[in-house]
């Protein structure tokens, strides 16, 4: 079975090695029609302590590190100036 890879936006990185990361979907209500935006966080590991607040990064469905870390950072996608 594949493992899910999301995009997001790094949220918070005051914990060691792990990162917050801002997870958007968006999709059409089924009763209104209308485009919805939903959001959600989720813990990563960030084995380097090289994701800062603001980064674009991908994160990837891994085995449980903790008890809230089950995504791991896959690639650094942009870094903010």
């Amino acid at each position: 079975m594949p493992k899910r890879i999301l995009q997001g936006t790094v949220v918070s990185d005051k914990q060691d090695k792990t990162i917050v990361v801002k997870v958007e979907r968006r999709f059409t209500h089924p009763l209104l029609k209308k485009t919805v935006r939903r959001t959600k966080n989720y813990h990563a590991h960030d084995e380097n302590n090289n994701c800062k607040v603001g980064d674009a990064v991908q994160i990837e469905e891994t085995r449980p590190l903790s008890r809230l870390k089950r995504w791991k950072v896959v690639e650094a996608a942009a870094k903010q100036a």
